[in-house]
């Protein structure tokens, strides 16, 4: 991973709001009777509005703008005809280029009225990124944001996806280091300032176990079980973590942790 300068941060920062964006727009349009295609196609006229380019399309083949997740779907799905219904969850991933520089986040939202242990799964998960980010910070490790995520998962008993993980960003959408949901405070790779990591829990109600279908891309739980996601990219900065798929970048301070 190259340092990055604070100009840098900028442009990923207009990728990010682009994603942001993308993010209000789609979850806005996840009602009963939308499409993933008709999400794809709206994800696809922002990033034209906003001048960036989708970093899936292409990437290592993948057809779509957007990956459109629901239910059981961990990650990658592939956008298709499949209609949303009342009761289901779905998870929007999406990431923006600009002037060569990436954004990439994920959220998931409930189509309707939910059973209450849906509706608190994917509200867990959300805590769980927001954790993990607080401790995006220089100096510290890996290793503290992993464990952030994962303890939060621990009084739920959900599954902790390990076979998909964050990563590095920049002008590559995947860069080292990994970024496991996982860890033990104070051991793995050291963050310091100029760096950008995506952090994106993946939590199951079910087993952490997952299955590729034929596709080659879609990601189901193996127990057919719901699975939310959720991410942000993060600039490590001396000031503290600051989130840049938001409209406006944003400082996370500790008061940002869930239970502070």
């Amino acid at each position: 991973m190259t340092k990055k300068t604070p100009e840098d941060f900028e442009k990923m920062a207009i990728a990010g709001a682009c994603v942001a964006a993308i993010h209000a727009a789609t979850r806005q349009a996840a009602v009963p009777g939308t499409s993933m295609l008709e999400l794809d196609a709206i994800s696809a006229e922002i990033l034209r509005e906003r001048n960036c380019r989708a970093s899936f399309l292409g990437y290592h083949g993948f057809p779509a703008t957007i990956c459109a997740s629901p239910n059981e779907v961990i990650v990658h799905g592939i956008p298709d005809d499949y209609r949303l219904r009342e009761g289901d969850i779905v998870s929007i991933d999406a990431g923006a280029i600009y002037e060569g520089w990436h954004g990439d986040a994920a959220f998931t939202v409930a189509v309707g009225a939910v059973p209450e242990e849906v509706a608190t799964l994917l509200e867990v998960t959300e805590q769980a990124l927001w954790n993990g980010i607080v401790q995006a910070r220089h100096g510290n490790r890996l290793g503290d944001v992993g464990h952030a995520v994962e303890e939060t998962a621990g009084p739920y008993g959900y599954g902790v996806v390990r076979d998909y993980i964050g990563h590095g960003i920049g002008r590559q959408m995947h860069e080292a280091p990994n970024v496991p949901n996982y860890g033990v405070p104070g051991k793995g790779f050291k963050l310091k300032a100029g760096m950008a990591i995506a952090i994106e829990p993946m939590f199951n109600l079910g087993t952490q176990q997952s299955v590729v279908l034929e596709d080659g891309w879609t990601v189901v739980t193996e127990d057919g079980k719901l699975s939310a996601h959720f991410e942000h990219t993060v600039a490590i900065t001396h000031e503290g973590p600051k989130v840049l798929t938001l409209p406006e970048p944003k400082l996370v301070t500790e008061l940002d942790r869930v239970g502070a």
